[in-house]
């Protein structure tokens, strides 16, 4: 299809995608065994309903608005083995106390939105990797093939798209099992593995915030007369990287009573830097369906570019459709937000902006670890905060790499690891992520940051 020809002048299907170039997308030896699969896919139960996904469209056009703050976080790429109850609990703890320290920042309901159940495919920079001569097919997650560097594993295996569903299914069905129960009661203290605050020069600013947390759920009961956590309703959403289209596309339908189609395998799905070509696959496929999106963008966009992804993904300027989630580098985006913007805006856009403080930070030390700088990442929200404030908006989130596991991963805060500690716990097989410590700090810091400029 030529990319002279507006995708929104076509009709739209789920798999109207195939007219344009689809980048990122695996090689299965055995087309005939991928069908099969995504035939299977097509008539299996839906992960999430449309009402979930019409209802966290209304709340991301109110954090568009001002009045909601995002908190968008969870694994860099899930892998299957860790579908387990302690490393699911101990993400969803990490995730409902981070939301409820950004509470006290932003003095604002926070949006939880957690990378978990589908994030299992990766984009790669380069499609194969070379080892000591052999050559195979890069690692592209779970979903895709195995990390072990053999033929056979790195082969494209189109059955693991079934235990990437399965895995996302029980995933859910765990979590919101958790949440309807009220787990990880908030009103103790000693919930708070705040062990890290004894070396940070913020320890009696961050022993406040706790007893304001504290304040603030029992006002909220007081009033509501509900204990938190003890509500019906799903409080958290889930979001992935709209990689494989063929498994997106499976598990895009309509549903009674709604008109579209929604894609029914996560509430949130985006496309990542090197997928968000407006003439591209991915941005085709993201036009034609119902959830709200996101494109994450770097320092490479064009003016162009902006107005072609507003016109293909949001074409009637409704707030809670479109998401851009800037990823500059602290070092960048001083120079790249503001124009990014300025693009945005003349094109009458009334997106929710959010920062990934993750991606543009990535390093790799003199040892060969890829890492990330907890400086340069706390360094790029605050940055974020202030020129959007100067700009006469409100940044609307944060998009953060994290676990729940005491990894060493990214180096720095309080008491994290030094890039000599980096082999200690290091598990990622793609990206560096927060382990459960400085997530923890980064949100209170942020909350810090957001109680600051609203003083």
């Amino acid at each position: 299809m030529s990319p002279e020809i507006p995708a929104e002048a076509l009709p739209w299907k789920p798999d109207s995608w195939r007219r344009w170039p689809a980048l990122q997308q695996p090689n299965y030896p055995d087309p005939t065994a991928l069908d099969r699969v995504l035939a299977e896919l097509r008539v299996l139960p839906p992960l999430v309903t449309s009402w979930e996904i019409v209802q966290l469209r209304q709340q991301l056009a109110e954090a568009a608005a001002g009045t909601r703050f995002v908190l968008q976080a969870g694994d860099c790429a899930e892998r299957f083995a860790a579908c387990t109850p302690n490393r699911i609990t101990n993400m969803l703890k990490v995730l409902l106390q981070m939301s409820l320290v950004l509470v006290v920042g932003a003095q604002k309901p926070v949006i939880r939105i957690g990378r978990f159940a589908g994030q299992y495919a990766k984009p790669r920079s380069a499609n194969q990797e070379t080892r000591d001569g052999v050559t195979l097919p890069s690692f592209r997650g779970d979903n895709i093939n195995r990390p072990e560097f053999t033929a056979e594993a790195r082969t494209p295996d189109p059955q693991l798209l079934l235990r990437g569903y399965e895995r996302a299914s029980l995933t859910l069905n765990f979590i919101r099992s958790l949440v309807k129960s009220g787990f990880a009661d908030l009103h103790h203290p000693e919930y708070f593995d705040l062990d890290w605050v004894e070396h940070s020069p913020l320890a009696d600013e961050y022993h406040h915030m706790v007893g304001t947390i504290g304040d603030a759920l029992r006002f909220m009961e007081n009033v509501l007369g509900v204990r938190a956590g003890e509500t019906d309703r799903i409080d958290f959403f889930t979001t992935h990287e709209a990689l494989h289209l063929g498994y997106e596309s499976a598990q895009t339908r309509t549903v009674p009573r709604r008109p579209g189609y929604f894609n029914l395998t996560t509430h949130f799905p985006w496309v990542g830097l090197r997928t968000n070509d407006p003439g591209g696959a991915h941005v085709e496929y993201l036009r034609g369906i119902e959830n709200p999106v996101a494109v994450k963008v770097g320092t490479d966009f064009t003016r162009e570019r902006v107005a072609r992804w507003l016109e293909a993904l949001d074409p009637k300027r409704q707030p809670g459709r479109l998401t851009l989630i800037h990823r500059f580098g602290a070092g960048r985006i001083a120079d790249a937000l503001p124009c990014l913007i300025e693009a945005a805006r003349a094109e009458g856009g009334r997106v929710l902006w959010v920062c990934d403080p993750m991606h543009g930070n990535t390093q790799m030390t003199a040892g060969g670890w890829k890492t990330r700088n907890f400086a340069d990442i706390i360094s790029e929200v605050q940055q974020a905060f202030d020129i959007h404030r100067a700009m006469g908006q409100t940044l609307g989130g944060v998009h953060i790499e994290l676990t729940g596991e005491n990894v060493t991963e990214c180096i720095g805060g309080s008491r994290g690891p030094s890039e000599t500690d980096l082999a200690r716990a290091y598990e990622s097989e793609v990206d560096p992520r927060l382990n459960y410590e400085q997530s923890l700090e980064l949100a209170f810091l942020i909350a810090r940051k957001m109680k600051s400029d609203g003083r």
